[in-house]
């Protein structure tokens, strides 16, 4: 019997299962992980800890080669443009992990002096912080909170171009983090993009 009830109370102790209805390593109120040193297209090294004078960080995990993730360009950019300022309580980050030329920092580089984005664009070859967020197509999005908890994962609306959405997800998470609370909507599927192409990983990890 002492055995059954140590067993009984290890699985009462027992971390609950990572991962929400969609995503398989994140879930709404869970920790959102962070980078650090990730190159960004202004030359700079960039790490979530820099952020922490914000109230709200939406990351949007996106490339240049999807044709999904440029029809949502315009979008993300009348997001963060409200946001641009310094002294802005919102930071919005883009996070490109895909290989290949089209991909690579010098593209993404050339991608904003094009679009003019006014939110950072990083690059992540090494494909980690993608993985650790479960994100697994583009466009992508994760809303975090003032004590970087997520608050929403998943697409960006409910419509994609040239559709005109009636549920806005990202907006509507940011506004409700603004005010210390939890959007109605924490988690759908991600927009219908393209799936991210992660390499294999070496074999014992």
């Amino acid at each position: 019997m002492s055995r059954v009830a140590a067993l009984l109370a290890l699985l009462a102790f027992a971390p609950a299962a990572v991962g929400g209805k969609f995503n398989k390593a994140l879930s709404v109120g869970d920790a959102a992980p962070a980078w650090a040193d990730l190159d960004g297209t202004d030359g700079a090294k960039h790490s979530l800890a820099d952020l922490k004078a914000k109230a709200v960080v939406v990351v949007a995990f996106t490339c240049n080669s999807c044709p999904v993730a440029q029809d949502y360009e315009d979008r993300l950019i009348a997001l963060a443009k409200p946001y641009a300022a310094a002294d802005s309580p919102v930071a919005v980050v883009a996070i490109c992990v895909n290989a290949g030329k089209d991909d690579a920092l010098p593209a993404l580089t050339a991608r904003v002096a094009k679009r003019r984005f006014p939110f950072a664009y990083l690059a992540d070859p090494s494909q980690e912080i993608a993985r650790r967020y479960g994100a697994a197509y583009t466009p992508e999005f994760f809303v975090l909170d003032r004590d970087r908890k997520v608050v929403y994962l998943g697409a960006f609306d409910d419509k994609a171009p040239p559709g005109e959405p009636t549920a806005r997800h990202v907006e509507e998470a940011i506004v409700a983090a603004l005010a210390g609370k939890r959007p109605a909507t924490g988690e759908t599927s991600a927009a219908a993009g393209c799936r991210i192409k992660f390499a294999p990983k070496p074999r014992g990890e």
